[in-house]
Parts: C-alpha cells; sequence; structure tokens
C-alpha cells in the first residue's frame, strides 16, 4: 500500500486531560491526495475527520504535510508540540508505529480493466496474465513495492507489467493508472481498492473492479483500515472506539459514495 495511511488526524489539547478543556482537532493530511485528502477537503477521509470531530464537539483544523518516509516522524512524533499529531487515520491493522483501534472499514487490492474486453481476470494465477499488459503502482525499490507487485515477480510475470509512480503531480496525476486501462495503454491494472474505486467512478467507459484474492503462502492483499494513536494512549483509543461504533452507518455511506470497495476479511485470507 502507498501513501493511502499517511492520513494523520492531531488533537492539541490545554487542559491535564482529554475533554477538560477546549479542544482543537488538528489534522495533518496531504494536500494533494484524493481520494483520501486534498487542500480543498474533498476527500473521504476529511469527510471522516468531520464526522470524528463532530463527535468530539469540535472542528478538524488541517496541517498540510506530504505523505512521504518521516511522516509519522514529523507529524505524530514530532518534537513541537505544536506540530504533533495525536491520531492517524487510514492505517492497517499491525502497523507497528502506532496503537491502532478497531477497524473501520477492510479493503483489498483490485484488478481493473475493461468492461467491454470481457476478460475475467479472477486470481494471479490466472494464466492470461501472462499475455496482457499489466499495470501496478510503484513505490521505489523492490523492497518497498506494493505486496501484489512481489506476487506477480514470484509468478515470473515481469515483462509485462508497467509501473505507474505514486509521486503525484501534475504531470502524473493520481488517476493515471485507471485512465491507462480505459484509454487501451494497459490491459488491466492492479490497484488498491480506495484508489481504484474513486477514479473508476469517474470514467465514462465502464471498467470491471475486482478484488484480488490471496493464494495460500501470498503475502496478504486485503486489509484492515484503522485509526492509530501514540502507544498508551488508551484513552483516545477507546473515544475514537467509541465514535466508530456509534457512526458505523454514517462512516460505511462516505466510504462507499467515494467508490472504496469494501471486502470480508474471510474472503480474502491467505
Amino acid at each position: 500500500m502507498h501513501g493511502s495511511f499517511l492520513l494523520v488526524i492531531g488533537i492539541l489539547w490545554t487542559g491535564r486531560a482529554w475533554g477538560e478543556e477546549m479542544k482543537q482537532f488538528r489534522v495533518c493530511a496531504d494536500p494533494d491526495n484524493l481520494p483520501f485528502t486534498n487542500r480543498q477537503l474533498e476527500g473521504f477521509e476529511n469527510k471522516l475527520a468531520d464526522l470524528v470531530a463532530k463527535e468530539m464537539e469540535t472542528s478538524p483544523f488541517y496541517i498540510w504535510w506530504g505523505q512521504r518516509i518521516g511522516f509519522i516522524r514529523n507529524t505524530m512524533k514530532a518534537t513541537l508540540k505544536e506540530a504533533r499529531c495525536d491520531v492517524v487515520m487510514g492505517v492497517p491493522k499491525g502497523y507497528d508505529l502506532v496503537r491502532w483501534t478497531k477497524p473501520y472499514y477492510r479493503s483489498s487490492y483490485v484488478f481493473v480493466y475493461r468492461k467491454d474486453k470481457d476478460l475475467q481476470v479472477k486470481s494471479l494465477d490466472d494464466p492470461i496474465l501472462r499475455r496482457l499488459k499489466i499495470g501496478v503502482h510503484l513505490l521505489g525499490n523492490d523492497y518497498s513495492n506494493p505486496p501484489a507487485v512481489h506476487e506477480l515477480g514470484r509468478r515470473g510475470i515481469v515483462d509485462n507489467v508497467v509501473g505507474y509512480s505514486t509521486f503525484y503531480s501534475q504531470e502524473n496525476p493520481p488517476s493515471r493508472i485507471i485512465e491507462a486501462v480505459a484509454n487501451g495503454e494497459i490491459e488491466v491494472a492492479i490497484v488498491w481498492g480506495p484508489v481504484a474505486g474513486y477514479f473508476v467512478k469517474k470514467q465514462s467507459l465502464p471498467l470491471a473492479l475486482v478484488p484480488v484474492p490471496s493464494s495460500a503462502g501470498d503475502l496478504p492483499l486485503g486489509f484492515d483500515i484503522c485509526m492509530g494513536v501514540r502507544q498508551g494512549e488508551e484513552n483516545l483509543k477507546t473515544q475514537l472506539e467509541g465514535i466508530l461504533d456509534r457512526k458505523q452507518a454514517e462512516i460505511r455511506m462516505i466510504l462507499e459514495d467515494y467508490g472504496v470497495p469494501l471486502v470480508d476479511g474471510e474472503k480474502d485470507a491467505p
């Protein structure tokens, strides 16, 4: 998974304990990372931040920071209290830099292809993948690439794979890999679900979106997504989990509105 988990909600307060004094809900987020966040507050994590802040009887205040290496160190673990954030939204369960809450959604990597091609790709073991041009997101060196890229390589599917950078710019928008499927530049893309679902909805050409299952021995391709707090912040973790419980229906509506493909844990477990 790329920078999707690096939305950080931070809370600064002036009292001795959470809730005793007027609080400010500080949100550290990437200013240009749809469908998650942007400066225009158009992402689904922006909407979730509004929802959580309202339950805490305040509103978000954003600190913009690009989602790159060192994001947690410079936000949640920042030396200056004024720059420090306390809650990370969008982290995978088990992420060891934070204490994570119960999940608020689960998604997976997905195949994206044109419906008019009728490819019917269902798994990474489908023989058709050896002759299709496949688009994937690349993060840099091999060790840091998404699990789907590793699994293609393990199967010897390399020469027909096209990499798309997650370092987005005006010349390289996050929608580029989905547009490449629509215009025939590639025949199938393997993309993290929330990114795929959002941009598939914006295409006029019908595109199929199919969750990628993990076979026995594969790296996980589906992830529970949580909020994270610093180790020891159990009161804040408990408060956030209470909000997640109370607002399950509203959270699901936001996710579905943005096209996030939601999957059950049992269906894509190795």
